[in-house]
């Protein structure tokens, strides 16, 4: 939960009027940010977690693999992670039984994926002679 759904969830003190105002200077968040949040809107993080092509369970899981099989010597090549997420995310799709057509990720997808797992990390391989 971010800071500022906290503030709306914690309240004010006693006796003290509840505004925005008052909210957004107790809890030292802006003004703005308390008002969005209270008709709903969600924060940056809330929204762009939504948005991801795998669900966090499923990033951990994949991140997991591609660390496990670097660390067997096996290092999986940058070009074929969106393969992978490919296949966990129709795997899923096929246990919701969902009709519609599911597309593959993104061409920068798998570099955004290496941002939110700094464990990772792209390094060239040279082949052994």
């Amino acid at each position: 939960m971010d800071r500022a759904s906290q503030v709306l969830a914690d309240g004010l003190p006693e006796g003290v009027p509840t505004t925005y105002a008052n909210l957004s200077e107790w809890g030292q968040v802006p003004y703005s940010t308390i008002y969005h949040r209270a008709r709903g809107r969600p924060s940056k993080e809330d929204k762009a977690r939504s948005q991801q092509y795998l669900t966090p369970t499923e990033e951990k899981a994949l991140a997991q693999y591609l660390k496990q099989s670097a660390d067997l010597g096996n290092p999986v090549p940058i070009k074929h992670l969106r393969l992978l997420a490919f296949c966990i995310r129709r795997q899923r799709s096929a246990a919701d039984a969902a009709d519609e057509a599911i597309k593959p990720p993104g061409k920068n997808w798998p570099k955004a994926f290496e941002k939110r797992n700094p464990v990772l990390k792209a390094r060239k391989v040279k082949a052994v002679d």
